[in-house]
């Protein structure tokens, strides 16, 4: 296996590209909670970004909310997206970098430019398939002969989906042909609520879906080969027994990513692919009546230029309140949490797929906290330090990889239990 210079020969192991941003100070936190699990039992790490000021206050706020006073004094590094030379500087100096800086539409691929050139891992947490297909486009054959693993949706999208079909497959006593997941999440009384920095990569998405079906024509791909019966796609908006209320196709990266996970396992390692269909709970009636309402609208307004701008500006009205410039409240983190429900279905061990019909069954759960500032950040952590600590049980080469096919053989599913995202068998 190609590798970058070893963890000892750069001075930092994790810098933060991002840190001032909304989710950036989720990551600081959470990094600065697991240094004792870095190389060694120690972590180097820094913090980067355009403003000094205010990621001295990310730092400040973060020596505060942990009680360690000794974060005031970690290094920041000043780089700027659109400063090519700062980016290349700030690689140079770190064997992973932890991109939180988007739309990644508009702002990742410098730094995936940078990290590839100069030598250093980069993982984000994009949600964004364009963005994430188009590096893994332009970038795979040359990460892969530098040694650098490039690994996108590292945060709730799409580690618990992508890692939870691998899980469910392991736990699997046959071959695994088919999996539908269901997505609840549960808030407390204040309810929920996001930052709008994830509504505008939602708009962007929406209004960008022609050119994501031009790029996947430059792949190339052959149809992945269908193991057993053909998943059944679920009508747009169905009652599920399986979570006991209305469900709808859960649209956000997870399905393409997975898919992509598949392809890998399928052309790289001769492994038997699985079908996917993920789904999202969405309530009872009066919260359907505001999806489709707020829907309706969404797919309107994103098909004209004014209609992004009208979006964007006001968040909050067009989602009925969930998405927010403020973002979520302390307690409304604290109290909500996230439940992926994977139904499995194959052919128990010593049957034959090419014949028949599935015979087996399971159901298992990856569980977890708060999806977006807290699952995220431990997700985006935890891959991180996998990449320090497990570099033997990575893909042979480097490349522009998905959570699935980059971490499938490491303890990356163990480290996030151990870290409150539980993955169990039902």
């Amino acid at each position: 296996m190609a590798s970058v210079e070893t963890s000892s020969s750069r001075p930092y192991h994790i810098i933060i590209f991002g840190g001032s941003g909304f989710t950036g100070q989720y990551v600081v936190e959470e990094v600065a909670r697991t240094v004792s699990e870095g190389p060694s039992g120690t972590l180097r790490w820094a913090v980067a970004g355009r403003s000094k000021a205010k990621l001295e206050k990310v730092l400040e706020q973060a020596a505060g909310a942990l009680s360690k006073p000794e974060l005031r004094t970690v290094d920041i590094i000043v780089s700027d997206v659109k400063e090519p030379d700062s980016l290349a500087a700030m690689c140079k100096q770190a064997v992973i970098v932890l991109n939180c800086v988007g739309p990644y539409r508009f702002y990742g691929e410098p730094v995936v430019k940078a990290c590839v050139e100069n030598g250093a891992h980069c993982l984000d947490i994009s949600g964004e398939p364009q963005f994430l297909e188009g590096m893994q486009l332009n970038y795979h054959s040359e990460a892969a002969k530098k040694g650098v693993y490039i690994v996108g949706s590292c945060g709730f999208d799409s580690i618990p989906a992508d890692m939870g079909v691998l899980y469910t497959r392991d736990q699997f006593r046959g071959t695994l042909t088919a999996v539908e997941s269901f997505l609840t999440a549960s808030a407390g009384p204040e309810g929920a609520s996001v930052h709008d920095g994830t509504w505008q990569s939602a708009i962007y998405a929406a209004a960008n879906g022609a050119s994501l079906r031009s790029l996947r024509r430059k792949f190339k791909y052959q149809p992945l080969p269908v193991v057993g019966a053909k998943i059944k796609r679920r009508s747009a908006l169905f009652y599920s027994n399986e979570v006991q209320q209305y469900a709808v196709p859960f649209m956000v990266t997870d399905p393409s990513v997975v898919k992509r996970t598949q392809r890998f396992l399928a052309e790289e390692q001769q492994e038997s692919p699985v079908q996917y269909g993920a789904y999202v709970g969405v309530g009872g009636v009066g919260n359907i009546i505001k999806m489709l309402v707020a829907g309706m609208m969404f797919m309107l307004l994103t098909k004209f230029n004014f209609g992004c701008n009208l979006l964007i500006k006001y968040p909050e009205f067009f989602s009925f309140g969930l998405f927010t410039k403020a973002g979520p409240t302390k307690s409304q983190i604290k109290d909500a949490s996230f439940q992926f429900a994977f139904y499995g279905e194959g052919y128990t061990e010593g049957k034959d797929p090419s014949q028949g019909k599935p015979d087996g069954k399971i159901r298992t759960l990856v569980q977890g906290p708060e999806a977006v500032y807290v699952a995220t950040p431990i997700a985006m952590v935890q891959a991180a330090l996998t990449i320090l600590n497990e570099p033997n049980v990575l893909p042979r080469t480097g490349g522009v990889y998905t959570p699935g096919a980059a971490f499938g053989k490491t303890t990356l599913i163990d480290r996030l239990h151990k870290h409150g995202i539980q993955f169990s068998v039902k």
